[in-house]
């Protein structure tokens, strides 16, 4: 472990020292920031009134639309001369939502990254290859401290450029790559299809740390069985922190969450209600240690669940299950719920399907239609047509029974759909064009 006291801190010390740094973080909002000083008074809520962690939920949640409505420093809670680094979001679908951080902030912001490494196995003595993109998105400086933070040596490549990262793969013995697990697959697809003769078992890489998009169990063995490594959860956000608000450890039983720098609660993304512990929901956020950027209450959008039991690691952190999706990506086809990453599960437990999908909905008259355009592997698009058609049906067949939905399924052939070298852009709405 990084940090051995705190990551086996018992429940109840856990709690006091959240209350503590939450009196504070609510405090420092309050004063520090006119948003939140307005938006408090507003709702009839002053810091004074949180006496315990009960209180919480009397605090107004704070939303992605108000980040970028206060863009780009609105939200900041320090003058600017403390501020020594931003990140934002893309800001594909409106103002980007740019975060800063003090000196203390990327402290804690390398600190919880280096646990996430030292949870998967990491020492000081690995070569960690960052092939999460560099700049405004959190994930490539995110790894890179982390990794100097554990006195691994980092490898910072970047996204992109596969043949480079074959290259110093092999060349510099690098034992952990982080990036997307669409990348990862994409590597897998270029070994395969161009590189033939580069054998990845036989180089010392061994793990990778892989995050910034939902992704399934079935993905995870996916890569295990391509890669010949082991596969690991990290997840984050730029509205929080970055990567390494939570991993998983190499029980791969759930991801735990820091709980000392950040507090999270299940609600009904519907109602705000706040859930029990074991109940899926959208997951809120609060940073309890933040100085530039405090987010209090903020919905992530993000569908999961916390439970917490005993891990054989001995970390007693609450868990957080793998994210299955966001409720603002979750598509409603024809009254049912269904998110992409489930789509993705039902694919892949098919034999055949390439684990390279895009999803199409539109709407025809009154109703909404589904296509899901699915590559297969190159033996069988070679196959007679009635092979395909049995597959295709198979595909179908398991969409009603698993998911509920009828879907038309559009088999492809292999290197069809566009690739990622970041997120995987899996859905394409027409209902919103």
């Amino acid at each position: 472990m990084f940090n051995r006291d705190i990551e086996t801190l018992p429940l109840n010390k856990m709690r006091e020292l959240q209350l503590e740094r939450f009196k504070w973080a609510v405090r420092h909002a309050y004063e520090n920031n006119a948003f939140y000083h307005k938006k408090y008074d507003a709702a009839g809520f002053h810091p004074d009134q949180l006496k315990s962690l009960d209180d919480v939920k009397r605090i107004p949640f704070l939303t992605k639309q108000e980040m970028r409505d206060n863009y780009p420093f609105g939200l900041f809670a320090v003058p600017m001369e403390k501020v020594v680094r931003v990140h934002a979001s893309s800001g594909t679908t409106g103002n980007a939502t740019v975060v800063g951080y003090t000196k203390h902030d990327v402290e804690v912001f390398a600190e919880v990254v280096a646990r996430c490494l030292a949870a998967y196995g990491a020492t000081e003595k690995d070569i960690i290859q960052v092939a999460y993109g560099y700049g405004l998105f959190t994930g490539g400086l995110g790894l890179h401290y982390g990794t100097e933070k554990l006195g691994a040596m980092a490898v910072p490549i970047s996204g992109g450029n596969t043949e480079r990262q074959l290259m110093l793969i092999k060349d510099f013995g690098s034992t952990m790559i982080a990036c997307t697990p669409s990348y990862a697959l994409n590597i897998a697809d270029y070994i395969e299809k161009k590189r033939p003769d580069y054998d990845l078992r036989k180089t010392k890489l061994r793990a990778g740390i892989f995050g910034a998009e939902p992704w399934s169990e079935n993905m995870r063995k996916e890569i295990e069985q391509r890669l010949g490594i082991e596969a690991y959860d990290i997840y984050g956000l730029s509205e929080v922190i970055g990567p390494g608000v939570s991993g998983e450890c190499v029980e791969k039983s759930g991801l735990h969450v820091h709980e000392d720098h950040f507090y999270v609660e299940i609600i009904d993304p519907e109602t705000g209600e706040v859930l029990p512990e074991g109940e899926k929901g959208e997951i809120v956020y609060t940073t309890l240690t933040k100085e530039a950027f405090p987010g209090i209450r903020y919905r992530s959008r993000d569908i999961t669940r916390l439970y917490r039991e005993p891990c054989k690691c001995g970390r007693t952190l609450v868990k957080m299950e793998k994210v299955t999706g966001r409720s603002d990506d979750m598509l409603i086809i024809r009254g049912v719920n269904v998110f992409p990453s489930q789509i993705e599960a039902v694919l892949m437990e098919v034999e055949g399907t390439e684990p390279h999908y895009q999803i199409i909905v539109d709407r025809k008259g009154a109703l909404d239609d589904i296509e899901v355009k699915v590559e297969v592997n190159e033996k069988l698009f070679s196959d007679e047509i009635k092979v395909l058609e049995g597959l295709s049906k198979r595909i179908a067949d398991r969409f009603r029974s698993v998911l509920g939905i009828s879907a038309k399924i559009t088999l492809v052939e292999p290197m069809t759909i566009p690739r990622s070298e970041g997120k995987a852009g899996r859905v394409i709405d027409r209902r919103k064009i």
